[in-house]
C-alpha cells in the first residue's frame, strides 16, 4: 500500500546539505581520502567542564523525566545574563526567552508561526538554505535581500521593490553570515530598525556564528541596537560557540511577543529538550571563566586556520572573499566553470568537498564556500591538490 507526500511536503525544496553528504560519502565508500570542506559541522570536542556537567545531571533520575514546555528557568535565566554580560542587552528571562532543540528549528517554525499564507518574507541571498524549509511550510512570497560584494554583503533597503516593502511580515538577518563571513555594522543595524519600524517587520537575526569574530573584532548582536527588541529577537545556538552541533540546543531573545509564538508552536510540536541538556547548557553559559577560555580558544583556532588556508591559496592565484567573521571562505571559481562543475570538479579530481555557493542563493554563483572545519594540515593539503589542477597550473603559467 503506497502513500503520497502531502503538497507541502512535495513542495519543500532539496535539501542541500542532505545532497552535499551524500555525494562526499559516496565517494569515501569508493576509498578515496575526501577532504571535506563543505561542511559547517564543527571538528572540535566539547569542552571538558560542559562534559562534566553533563555527567552529572545525565546520572540523575530527576532530568529523564520529561522536561518543562518550555524550558528550565535556571537556563533562561543564564540567557539573560550571558547576553548582559556579553553584550550589555537585558532580557527578561520568563518572557523574552525560548529554549529550542538547536536554533534551526526556530529559525524554520517561526515563519509559519507569525505568518499566513501568501504573505512576504524577505530572506537573505545566498543565505543559510534552510530559510527557504520555512519558508515553504509557512507558503509564504519570498522576496530577495540581496548580498553583494560591493555593499560589504549587506543588504540596501533602498532597492527592495516598494510593494515588497509594504507587504513584507518578517525579515532574516544573519551576520556573521554564512557563507560569505561578513560581519554587520552598528550603523547597518540602527538603519535595519529604522526600516522595520517603518514598514511594520519583524527583525530575525540568526547570531549562529556570534562567537567568531576575526582579527580581534567582536560580532555585534542585532539586540545591542537601540529599541531592537521592539521589532525582532535573535536566534543563538550552542553547536558553533561551544562545539555542541549533536546536542541540539539553541534559544531565542528579544521580542516577547514573537517568543510567545515560538514558545506556542512548540507548546504543540515538543516537550522542550531533554533537562540533562539543559543543566548542561546551564553550566556552558554560568561558568564565566570558562565560558571565555572556551571561546578564545576557539577565536584562535579559527583564526589560525583562516590565515593559513588563505595564505596557501593566494601563493597559486586563487584570491578569497576575506572573511571577518564565521568559519567558512567564500572562493571565486576559476573561469570557465560554474560553482556547480568546480564544485564537482574538486571532488572529482583533487578529492576536496566543497559547498557550491549557488546552493545557498543566485547570488552566491560563481563561489564556492570552503569550511574551516578541519586541522590546518588538512587545509594546506587541500590546497596543495587543488593547486595541482590544471585549472590553476594555467592560471600560474599567466602570472
Amino acid at each position: 500500500m503506497a502513500f503520497e507526500k502531502s503538497e507541502l511536503l512535495q513542495n519543500l525544496p532539496d535539501q542541500f546539505f542532505a545532497h552535499l553528504v551524500q555525494k562526499v560519502n559516496a565517494k569515501i565508500a569508493a576509498g578515496h581520502d575526501v577532504i571535506n570542506l563543505g561542511q559547517g559541522n564543527p571538528d572540535q570536542p566539547t569542552p571538558d567542564y560542559i562534559l562534566e556537567a553533563m555527567h552529572n545531571s545525565i546520572s540523575d533520575p530527576q532530568n529523564h523525566k520529561y522536561a518543562q514546555f518550555r524550558g528550565l528557568p535556571e537556563l533562561k535565566s543564564a540567557i539573560a545574563d550571558f547576553y548582559q554580560d556579553e553584550y550589555g542587552v537585558t532580557l527578561d528571562p520568563e518572557t523574552e526567552v525560548a529554549i529550542l532543540g538547536g536554533s534551526k528549528i526556530g529559525l524554520v517554525e517561526l515563519i509559519f508561526s507569525l505568518t499566513n499564507p501568501k504573505d512576504t518574507v524577505l530572506l537573505p541571498n545566498p543565505g543559510y538554505p534552510d530559510y527557504l524549509s520555512g519558508a515553504a511550510l509557512g507558503q509564504v512570497k519570498v522576496v530577495d535581500l540581496p548580498l553583494k560584494a560591493e555593499n560589504n554583503f549587506l543588504p540596501d533597503y533602498r532597492q527592495i521593490n516598494q510593494q515588497d516593502k509594504n507587504n513584507a511580515k518578517l525579515m532574516y538577518l544573519n551576520y556573521p553570515n554564512n557563507p560569505t563571513g561578513a560581519i554587520a555594522t552598528p550603523a547597518f543595524y540602527e538603519e535595519t530598525v529604522s526600516f522595520a519600524k517603518q514598514y511594520h517587520i519583524g527583525v530575525v537575526s540568526d547570531l549562529a556564528y556570534g562567537a567568531i569574530g576575526f582579527d580581534q573584532q567582536k560580532p555585534l548582536s542585532f539586540l545591542q541596537t537601540p529599541h531592537a527588541k521592539d521589532v525582532g529577537i535573535e536566534f543563538y545556538t550552542f553547536s558553533k560557540t561551544f562545539n555542541m552541533a549533536g546536542w541540539r540546543i539553541g534559544f531565542a531573545v528579544g521580542n516577547a511577543d514573537m517568543i510567545e509564538a515560538i514558545n506556542l508552536i512548540q507548546d504543540h510540536l515538543f516537550v522542550s529538550v531533554f533537562p540533562a541538556i539543559q543543566h548542561a547548557a546551564t553550566v556552558a553559559l554560568n561558568n564565566k571563566s570558562e565560558r571565555k577560555i572556551a571561546i578564545s580558544k576557539l577565536q584562535n583556532l579559527y583564526q589560525e586556520r583562516r590565515d593559513q588556508f588563505i595564505a596557501a591559496v593566494r601563493e597559486f592565484g586563487w584570491e578569497p572573499i576575506v572573511p571577518k567573521g564565521a568559519f567558512y571562505i567564500l572562493m571565486p571559481v576559476p573561469a570557465g566553470y560554474t560553482s556547480a562543475s568546480f564544485t564537482d570538479l574538486l571532488l572529482n579530481e583533487a578529492d576536496v568537498a566543497v559547498a557550491d555557493a549557488n546552493g545557498f542563493g543566485s547570488l552566491g554563483e560563481g563561489y564556492v564556500r570552503i569550511g574551516l572545519t578541519v586541522e590546518v594540515e588538512r587545509l594546506l593539503e587541500a590546497a596543495k591538490r587543488i593547486r595541482q589542477l590544471d585549472v590553476f597550473n594555467e592560471i600560474i603559467k599567466k602570472r
